[in-house]
């Protein structure tokens, strides 16, 4: 039987900010990268989110930034490896934190935004990355992009890597995810990213904008929940997926 891990990036809202129904969205998926207050997610936010989770048993991971407030994590940072590393361990920590108040734990971390891709492509990053991992629990599993640096340094340095693809994200025929910045980087219509999804589950590719057809391994699928039409789109890929006999299961 064909099985994938149901993603979404959850609690991302500070202070008087909301970002998305974590609930709704909490009802739909089964894993939870979770802000830690980096590039979004106050105390407050992560604690209600973090109980709403393991109520529900859905896995939480970190979403770990660098610490860009102001641009919501998504503008890249020049930080020595030892610092990005401490950053990083912080986060992992402050939320775990929350999580064990829960009754539960932080399984696995994904990083976001520019950290995400500068990670994926810059084995020195990677590595900053995976030792804070690594220092603050090894059990963890790593969450990214197949083919990346911060998944072959996970593996090299003995962690679960676990690749992932975007259900509502645009590829590049290189299968890099297009720029936001250029038009149609993000997919909107809930029957096209459904349609698009048990695709990608069932041939472990998907169609880049050009119309080619590139490889895309994965355990793991990702739906972004701070849009205003996330709950939607989350609950049309899940009744998807449902609907092809594909089992939609945790990866932890």
């Amino acid at each position: 039987m064909t099985t994938v891990d149901l993603n979404a990036d959850l609690g991302e809202g500070y202070g008087n900010w909301v970002a998305g129904d974590d609930e709704a969205m909490l009802d739909v998926v089964t894993s939870a990268n979770i802000a830690c207050g980096f590039h979004a997610g106050d105390p407050s936010t992560l604690r209600r989110v973090c109980a709403a989770a393991a109520e529900r048993s859905v896995r939480i991971g970190a979403q770990v930034s660098f610490p860009d407030l102001a641009g919501f994590g998504r503008r890249h940072m020049v930080i020595p490896a030892a610092e990005l590393t401490d950053i990083v361990l912080y986060q992992l920590g402050a939320l775990d934190a929350f999580a064990q108040v829960a009754g539960t734990a932080v399984t696995y971390v994904k990083p976001h935004g520019a950290l995400y891709h500068a990670a994926a492509g810059d084995p020195e990053i990677a590595s900053a990355v995976v030792s804070a991992i690594i220092s603050y629990d090894p059990s963890m599993a790593v969450l990214g992009p197949p083919g990346s640096a911060l998944l072959a340094v996970s593996i090299d340095r003995g962690l679960e890597a676990v690749s992932e693809g975007f259900a509502d994200r645009a590829y590049l025929p290189d299968g890099n995810l297009m720029p936001r910045s250029e038009a149609g980087a993000v997919l909107h219509d809930p029957a096209e990213v459904a349609a698009r999804s048990v695709q990608m589950v069932a041939s472990q590719s998907v169609q880049a904008d050009d119309g080619s057809t590139i490889p895309l391994p994965i355990r793991s699928l990702c739906v972004h929940g701070d849009s205003p039409d996330a709950v939607a789109l989350a609950r049309a890929v899940r009744n998807a997926l449902d609907d092809a006999g594909v089992g939609v299961h945790p990866f932890t």
